[in-house]
């Protein structure tokens, strides 16, 4: 087994560290949009009924349209793990075997989901009834009214969630990760277009345009690499629609689990005070700009490695790969960790206090940024052990320990929510991730041993870099604030000093203790460097 995983890692690596860089750019592009979509509602909506009733009204579609079908969602993974598989030329249009698995999928989606639109549509009320404590009749009545509207996002996402399978398993990388940011292209439109209103049917008739978007962007893309759609029926017959309802069914409802425990938390958040739904938003928004952004672009290539890997029993390949994936992360994410910690309040300041957002707006999405950010590092840990466990093709366990998590989080949030307000669902969130993590890393020992002893011995290195880091930023910010009186101007100052000042403490002290994946990063820099000076010898 040593030389095909010699030969994987070879040929493998470097195109892991392509495609990583590749998608990390679009993705930026994407968050960046998504970034200025919170800008622009911020502006009209600030934190009020309105906002919280639209974020409220959007977690039914942003079920399919994000969790399910976006990376990592049940769609997304169950087509990968399947179509990677069975494709044998990715260079050729599919054999009709393949296409027929393909109609079969979208088929049984689009009528799956159309159901669930109908419920949405007739019966919203209903619906956001079961999220949204009853004694909230105006905020009730909002979001009502604009699930209606959004209600066939909810039959988009689905079928974007198997695009976006698709899409992935042939490498094309650019444009399911560049057409989320359509979702915030159509609310940033609609919204400068008509300047907002007072009840939010703009902002949700923007979100309903921006998922048209983006399944316009997705399909002539699918249809050129063979796959058009033919209704097919096939359900039960074909074998591997039956393998992909075998790892889609446990996912999906792995998945649901997960998004019920934000609907544990905007119920208990519903008698809070107005606007901290929107807050907790806001924050969670900020926290996946640069955690999302990282995760997608280390895990998007790593995942369909990791299923050929395990197809070919290269349990070397599989070790080498996950422990590589998730030592960056935990390296990278402890810096975005500290820094956050840092320079939040003044980052929400610059990005979003303005029009109706104001300072108290700006403090409380500061506060629960602050305790959500501690999940960092059991987020990026969660992500990659959930998916090499659907590599192996187990959802079950996954989805067992996610209905654990929402009983953790029940008990949690009765705990912490009455003493502590929003802040308290944020820190109950980061101890249920913490939960969740610890729970998938000990039962992979089941599936395979990592050998953790190296990871171990370097994330204790990553722990004392990042504390002298954080030390070292807050001397830096505090000394600023002290003598430099705060505008637009010199708060980006701050932000730029700040940055760069922790970002050469963190490299240059990671450097010096000889942490293995920054000495992994010099080590290509140099290699780069020195191919081009050949280069340009032989010339």
């Amino acid at each position: 087994m040593n030389e095909p995983a010699n030969e994987v890692k070879n040929n493998d690596g470097q195109g892991l560290l392509k495609a990583a860089s590749f998608i990390a750019i679009i993705i930026l592009l994407s968050k960046i949009a998504g970034f200025l979509r919170d800008i622009v509602v911020a502006n009209y909506y600030g934190a009020s009924v309105v906002s919280d009733a639209y974020f409220y009204a959007y977690q039914i579609p942003a079920l399919v349209l994000v969790i399910l079908g976006g990376v990592g969602g049940p769609f997304h993974s169950a087509t990968v793990a399947v179509f990677s598989r069975i494709v044998k030329d990715f260079t050729t249009k599919p054999d009709e075997s393949v296409k027929k698995l393909f109609n079969t999928f979208e088929t049984f989606s689009i009528i799956l989901f159309l159901i669930l639109t109908l419920i949405c549509f007739f019966f919203p009320h209903q619906v956001m009834q079961l999220i949204i404590n009853g004694d909230n009749s105006e905020l009730l009545s909002y979001a009502s009214y604009l699930l209606k509207i959004m209600s066939p996002i909810i039959l988009i996402g689905a079928v974007i969630g198997l695009y976006y399978g698709i899409l992935v398993t042939y490498k094309r990388f650019l444009l399911p990760n560049i057409s989320p940011s359509m979702l915030s292209v159509g609310v940033i439109i609609v919204l400068l277009i008509t300047k907002g209103d007072k009840t939010g049917f703009y902002l949700a008739v923007g979100t309903l345009f921006g998922a048209i978007l983006q399944f316009l962007l997705q399909a002539p893309v699918v249809r050129k690499i063979g796959y058009s759609f033919k209704p097919s029926f096939d359900f039960f017959k074909n074998k591997n629609f039956n393998e992909i309802l075998e790892l889609l069914f446990p996912a999906f409802l792995s998945s649901t689990i997960g998004q019920l425990g934000v609907y544990v938390d905007m119920f208990f958040s519903s008698n809070l005070k107005e606007g901290a739904w929107t807050a907790f938003g806001y924050a969670n928004r900020i926290f996946q700009f640069p955690v999302g952004l990282l995760l997608t672009a280390i895990l998007v290539p790593l995942f369909p490695l990791f299923s050929r890997l395990v197809g070919q029993i290269d349990i070397e390949g599989v070790r080498h790969y996950y422990k590589k994936g998730i030592g960056t992360l935990i390296y990278a994410g402890a810096f975005l960790m500290v820094c956050i910690f840092v320079v939040r309040t003044d980052a929400i300041r610059l990005a979003l206090q303005r029009g109706a957002f104001d300072y108290d707006a700006t403090i409380l999405v500061s506060d629960i940024l602050f305790f959500i950010t501690l999940s960092i590092i059991p987020y990026v840990v969660r992500d990659s052990a959930t998916r090499l466990f659907y590599s192996y093709g187990d959802s079950k366990t996954p989805f067992l320990i996610a209905i654990g998590c929402i009983i953790l989080k029940i008990f949690l949030n009765l705990l912490l929510v009455k003493p502590m307000g929003i802040n308290g669902i944020a820190l109950s969130t980061t101890l249920v991730t913490l939960f969740n993590a610890s729970m998938l890393t000990i039962l992979l020992k089941r599936k395979i041993s990592i050998g953790y002893k190296s990871l171990i011995s370097n994330c204790f290195k990553i722990l004392v870099v990042a504390a002298i880091t954080f030390l070292i930023g807050s001397f830096i910010s505090d000394i600023y604030s002290k003598f430099i009186e705060w505008n637009f101007i010199m708060g980006l100052i701050k932000l730029l000093l700040v940055g760069i000042i922790m970002t050469i403490s963190y490299f240059g002290l990671s450097h010096i203790l000889k942490i293995e994946y920054m000495e992994e990063l010099i080590s290509k820099i140099k290699n780069k460097f020195n191919k081009k000076a050949n280069n340009n010898e032989i010339q």
